[in-house]
Parts: C-alpha cells; sequence; structure tokens
C-alpha cells in the first residue's frame, strides 16, 4: 500500500492506523530533529498531493483485515494539511471507521480557515511548538519564510477555543537551540495560551535529519518539562502490542521505516512477534538491500 502503514505502536496514541496523504518529503519546515530526514519540497503551497479516493480504497482495504485500531492517524511523508483534500480525507477516514482519528500536524497552517474547519471534524488534534523566538524557529524549526511563530500560536489558541476534541501540543527540545531559560519561559507562555488538553514534551530520540541535531538529557528534559507548567509530561516510551497484522511482513516493515527509522523492538511490536523473528525479517530485508542501518546515541535504526 502507499498511503496507509500500520498499525504501528505509538507513545502517544496505542496501537495506531496511519493515512499518509501527502508525498514525500514535502513540509512547510525542515526540522532538525526530524526523522524522515531533510525536507525536499519546503511549501505552504496546498495542492492535491495524493488522491484521496485511492487512499480512502487502501484503508478500507487494511481496516478489513485489521479492525481493531486505537487510531487512525493522518500522519506519514510531511505535512498533512499541506494537501488541499485534507478536508475529504477526513471526511473520508470518519465513514469507513469508527476509531478516533488524530492528525500529527507541525500547526504552520492552522492559519488557513480550511485547514481550521478539516481539523475540526477529527478527535485529536497533535501540533508542535517548538519554539517562539524568531531566532528559535529558524534553528529548529527551519521554516518556510512566510511562517510566523507567533501567527501559529495566535491561531493555534483561537482554534482551540472551539474544538470539541482533544488537542495535544508536543514540543521537542533540542540541546542548545531551543532549551534555554528564556525560550523555555515563552514556549511555557505560548502553552498557557493556547490552553492545550495535554502537553507532551519530547527530545531527539531517533536519527535526525540534522546531525547537529543533539537530545536533551533524561535529567534535563525532566526539568524542563517542570518548567513547561502543570500539564507538560515527557513522553515514555510506548508499551503497547499490536496484534499481528496481514499481509507480506517485509512491505509492511519497509512501509514503517520509509516513514521513520526503526529499531527490532519497534517491529516486534508492531508485527506481535519475538525480537528474534523480527531480528530475522531485518536481516533478510537487509540482504535484499531493502533497508539500512544507521546508528544514533549508540542505538541500531533501521531506514528505508
Amino acid at each position: 500500500m502507499k498511503h496507509v502503514f500500520g498499525p504501528v505502536p505509538s507513545r502517544r496514541l496505542g496501537l495506531s492506523l496511519g493515512v499518509d496523504i501527502i508525498v514525500p518529503k514535502t513540509c512547510t519546515m525542515d526540522c532538525v530533529y526530524c526523522e524522515l530526514g531533510p525536507t525536499t519540497n519546503r511549501t505552504v503551497e496546498r495542492a492535491c498531493y495524493v488522491d484521496v479516493d485511492e487512499v480512502a480504497r487502501e484503508l478500507e482495504e487494511r481496516l478489513r483485515e485489521h479492525p481493531a485500531v486505537d487510531f487512525v492517524t493522518l500522519s506519514g511523508s510531511g505535512e498533512p494539511t499541506l494537501n488541499a483534500d485534507f478536508r475529504r480525507a477526513v471526511t473520508a477516514i470518519r465513514a469507513l471507521t469508527d476509531a478516533p482519528v488524530a492528525v500529527l500536524t507541525n500547526g504552520s497552517l492552522v492559519t488557513d480557515p480550511d485547514v481550521r474547519a478539516g481539523l475540526a471534524l477529527v478527535d485529536v488534534v497533535a501540533p508542535s511548538v517548538d519554539a517562539v523566538s524568531p531566532g528559535a524557529f529558524e534553528a529548529v524549526n527551519r521554516p518556510d519564510p512566510a511562517l510566523d511563530p507567533r501567527e501559529i500560536i495566535d491561531a493555534l489558541a483561537a482554534f482551540g477555543k472551539d474544538f470539541r476534541g482533544q488537542l495535544w501540543l508536543e514540543t521537542v527540545l533540542v540541546a542548545g537551540m531551543n532549551d534555554d531559560s528564556d525560550e523555555l519561559r515563552r514556549i511555557r507562555d505560548a502553552i498557557e495560551r493556547i490552553a492545550p488538553d495535554r502537553v507532551h514534551v519530547n527530545t531527539v530520540v531517533r536519527p535526525p535529519a540534522d546531525s547537529s541535531a543533539m537530545p536533551l538529557s533524561p535529567a534535563a528534559l525532566r526539568s524542563a518539562a517542570a518548567r513547561l507548567g502543570p500539564l507538560a509530561c515527557v513522553i515514555a516510551p510506548t508499551s503497547v502490542t499490536a496484534a499481528p497484522p496481514l499481509g507480506e511482513e517485509g512491505d509492511l516493515v519497509v512501509a514503517m521505516a520509509e516513514r521513520r527509522p526503526v529499531t527490532v523492538s519497534d517491529v516486534a511490536r508492531s508485527l506481535g512477534s519475538s525480537q528474534a523473528h523480527a531480528a530475522k525479517i531485518l536481516g533478510r530485508l537487509l540482504d535484499e538491500d531493502r533497508i539500512r542501518v544507521v546508528t544514533h546515541d549508540r542505538k541500531q535504526y533501521y531506514r528505508a
């Protein structure tokens, strides 16, 4: 499948079936920490990047094979709200499943009324707020020049007042870029304005787009989260175990590795298998030259 992947275990969403309505790597930003690698098409221009009807057909097929998921999640190869058919995609997903729908977004296009209308139809909107000051915003997110962090925060605050679902902010902290006390204070002020339901604090975990992006230590991450207010919590590693998905296991693993670097444990959880079985699949894919090994923070990951 080109547009539907998983189910995969998610730290925030449990067992999540991914829906990708963008093409790699099209985004409004080129974040230094992005696990998908550098942005190759940085833009704020919305377009019909993929056929929503084709996405719906794939989703219907996968849901027949694996109906028991915690969420259907719009995420994947870039910023999903860049698809001009975003609202129609959400409507199509709603028609196919009663599972809650989430959107993982950098929040940059919430200033657009049509984007807000589409986001209003889902259960969970999870935008990122990594920086407020122009310097930190440029350093961490490397945005399209048209984007202004304060305009995005204003729009998120306005959206949150009327949104009936759950608004979960994520802040990714990168050592030496957005973790100083002044920037943390600005982010805390933004959180108070937006008034989300949850705030998830994260750092560089998987191999990043830019090798200069370094993680905070666990102690520093906990300290930073405390500075961001009572809602902020550090995201814990997932303990979700998936039921075995149907279909060719190798293709499913490659689809996962196309969207983020994976470990043996990630693959085992997603397939509902032992780590030994996952390692055998990864070994075969390495032999077939369909994936490669990357090392980050002394851990081994696999990337398509």
